[in-house]
């Protein structure tokens, strides 16, 4: 609930904090590739350094503790004046670094904390909480800034937001510390050849790679608009700080309604067709924002907070099961590699497809109808991916590997 609250504030606060100092649409699209760059360059050696330890747990304390100093740096940036954009920059990438070798360390920590037979139950009441501070931090975050009417006093604000987020992160690394391991895994000494036989082990295992190359087109899909929401209910939706925060509420109240629904649905039949739900129905969000901008003005913005909310109804099951599916592909001995192979690919597509999504909204002419567009063509490679997805149903649901 802690690491939950603190990342909801910084993930929703980082674009509208770098746009007040002065950002460009281009060093937006930075705001998520630098810190996504870094992370690809330091997940793969910390994943087998996580395979190595005996004790994960300091690894997820000092990883929360590295975060909580460049949340630090962030609410400094301000202060550095013509380099605030650069200096914000380099904190959150040292953010977001920390941050994926702490859900590295987290993941492999995981199994080794919590039963199989609970896991499902487990990961539904995480989810209940991080979705709660989903709801709550967004709208809190909206109402401080829009009772600012002042530029310095909404950057003040945004300096206490990421001086809170490093408050909770530390609190969570006293509460990992109380954390136990019941079935620690066996520490993997690191060699060359050692490194080939984990490499050999991961191509050969024919679930995790389908999962991975499907799992990645879908996000790729879903990361490419990302920059480009915050620019249509910015630029052409006009939404102030409270609609941007009922955007995220009505989205995450979507998931909360529908997590119970979803966490029975992986008890009866699996992980893998309630997640083939949730891949299909997020092709529906580009439909709301190109309906919304072709409304008007005075309605446009109310009619994506329903849109949206209606288009996030299968987000819980996405963001319930791909974990689970993941959990249930890769292979027991090497946990810690395979999900860094996994994250990096995931983080690549997080750092270069915003980018991408910026690069053809300009070159479909950066105005009204290249946004429309733009979301059109999103919306055929969701479903694309949702279909792709199915073909690969029948190898992901064999009862060996999923349950």
């Amino acid at each position: 609930m802690l690491v939950g609250s603190a990342v909801a504030i910084i993930a929703k606060n980082n674009n509208i904090f770098a746009a007040r100092l002065g950002a460009t649409d281009y060093q937006l699209s930075l705001v998520q590739f630098l810190p996504q760059m870094l992370v690809l360059c330091i997940l793969i050696p910390g994943g087998l350094f996580a395979d190595s330890l005996y004790n994960k747990q300091r690894m997820v304390i000092a990883m929360l503790a590295a975060a909580a100093l460049g949340m630090l740096l962030c609410a400094l940036s301000p202060f550095t004046e013509d380099y605030a954009i650069p200096f914000f920059l380099v904190s959150l990438s040292l953010t977001g670094g920390a941050m994926a070798l702490f859900n590295v360390a987290w993941q492999a920590f995981f199994p080794e904390v919590i039963d199989i037979n609970i896991r499902n139950r487990v990961l539904t009441q995480r989810t209940r909480f991080t979705i709660s501070a989903n709801i709550v931090m967004p709208l809190l975050i909206g109402i401080v800034l829009a009772n600012s009417t002042l530029l310095n006093k909404k950057i003040i604000a945004h300096q206490g937001f990421y001086a809170a987020s490093a408050l909770l992160v530390i609190l969570a690394a006293i509460n990992f510390h109380k954390l136990r391991a019941l079935q620690p895994a066996e520490p993997k000494r690191i060699t060359f050849f050692g490194i080939k036989k984990i490499i050999k082990t991961l191509l050969g295992n024919r679930q995790f790679m389908v999962f991975t190359g499907v799992a990645l087109f879908f996000h790729m899909t879903w990361h490419i608009d990302w920059t480009l929401y915050f620019i249509g209910q910015l630029h052409y939706l006009g939404m102030n700080e409270i609609m941007l925060g009922l955007v995220v509420v009505g989205s995450t109240a979507s998931q909360l309604a529908t997590l119970k629904f979803w966490s029975r649905m992986n008890e009866r039949h699996g992980v893998v067709l309630p997640l083939t739900f949730g891949i299909l129905g997020l092709s529906l969000c580009p439909l709301s924002m190109i309906a919304a901008v072709s409304l008007p003005v005075s309605a446009g913005p109310y009619a994506f907070l329903v849109m949206n909310a209606v288009s996030n109804l299968t987000l819980a099951s996405v963001t319930l099961n791909l974990y689970q599916c993941l959990l249930h592909t890769v292979d027991k001995e090497y946990r810690g590699f395979s999900m860094s192979v996994y994250t990096a690919l995931i983080c690549l597509s997080n750092a270069v497809m915003p980018v991408i999504g910026i690069a053809l909204y300009r070159a479909l002419g950066g105005d009204l109808n290249g946004l429309r567009t733009t979301f059109g063509i999103v919306f055929a490679i969701r479903i694309a991916a949702a279909g792709l997805w199915l073909l690969a149903w029948k190898v992901l649901s064999r009862p060996q590997s999923l349950i």
